[in-house]
């Protein structure tokens, strides 16, 4: 039998590719956006979406035309969630919209105004932003007590408003941070002393000493699973019934 050896045949020499320069007409249309770098057309301008859209209701209660700003606001990617009148209620409309942030375009804030985001701050609480024509230092300083982030005296111009919300935003963070903080502190003096107040109960009717009280209000806290402060507030409310 005669044997044939098969030999591959050999691979086909790569053509070199010329490399394909620019025109100045396809630089200038990548930089405009209409040919992308691999030659494919490029997609139009997009909308600009920022880090976070954001749900924002305004509020107009002055007589100044606030569609540019809306457009704005959705031109840079956040949703309008709710225009409404000075006349609502602002609280309500809060829990129904759901809203981010809240702009408010006033004349001059009323107290109405002010007892409205005094009630959204305590029990709703979002970035205000306040623009008004008034801006004497009473005026401003009751806004800022009621709960305004950000009071803008020369109007919501769309130029600046990624900066006003974005001040808005760290200011209300800021302020609800220090709010926390103040309220854990407080918890925690009121638990001092009612675990005192406690001890010293336990003290007097059962005869025991500082640390033997303070391991028995310990152990309450722990059969119970609460906290140290909430077993004394216990102890105490017993000791004042019996």
């Amino acid at each position: 039998m005669r044997c044939v050896r098969v030999v591959p045949p050999e691979h086909p020499q790569a053509m070199p590719r010329t490399p394909v320069k620019d025109g100045p007409d396809e630089d200038d249309a990548r930089r405009r956006g209409v040919v992308s770098h691999d030659g494919r057309a490029a997609a139009g301008p997009r909308r600009q979406r920022p880090a976070k859209a954001l749900r924002v209701m305004i509020v107009d209660e002055g007589m100044r035309d606030l569609g540019e700003l809306q457009l704005a606001l959705e031109g840079a990617g956040h949703c309008v969630a709710a225009r409404i009148s000075g006349c609502a209620d602002l609280l309500l409309a809060v829990a129904r919209h759901k809203p981010d942030v809240i702009l408010i375009d006033v004349d001059a804030p009323s107290r109405d105004t002010l007892e409205s985001i005094g009630q959204i701050n305590r029990d709703r609480p979002r970035p205000v932003v306040l623009s008004a024509l008034q801006s004497d230092p009473d005026t401003i300083r009751r806004s800022i007590a009621a709960g305004v982030s950000a009071y803008v005296v020369d109007g919501l111009q769309p130029t600046r408003l990624k900066s006003l919300l974005e001040v808005a935003i760290v200011h209300f963070e800021e302020h609800q941070a220090l709010k926390q903080e103040l309220r854990k502190t407080r918890a925690q003096l009121a638990d001092r002393c009612d675990v005192d107040r406690a001890k010293l109960m336990l003290m007097e009717r059962r005869g025991l000493d500082e640390q033997q009280a303070f391991e028995l209000l310990r152990k309450i806290a722990m059969d119970r699973k609460i906290r140290i402060g909430d077993a004394a507030r216990a102890v105490i409310d017993i000791g004042q019934i019996l």
